[in-house]
């Protein structure tokens, strides 16, 4: 993708390398499915990384506006599925 992610340059390398990955599984889901399990352990990490639920929806709405790919849709796939199984979320239209 040619666009940056967004990222706190207060975060360690590996955090922003962590945040990052959890993008890049968001960006799976829209494009050819991901594994439940992978992304539910890159969304745990990114909330150690982002607890606040302020900072995360701020984060997710950037990151739409530069990806086009909601956050919140993929996660809320993954709520919903059971270990497993593929999360491939269909882009809104």
């Amino acid at each position: 993708m040619e666009y940056q992610y967004p990222i706190d340059y207060t975060w360690s390398t590996d955090e922003m390398v962590d945040v990052i990955h959890f993008y890049e599984c968001i960006e799976k889901a829209y494009e050819k499915g991901i594994d439940r399990d992978t992304l539910l352990q890159a969304y745990r990490r990114f909330k150690e990384i982002v607890p606040q639920k302020a900072e995360e929806k701020k984060l997710f709405k950037d990151f739409e506006e530069v990806s086009g790919y909601v956050s919140y849709e993929a996660i809320k796939e993954m709520k919903q599925n059971e270990s497993g199984q593929k999360i491939k979320v269909a882009p809104k239209r």
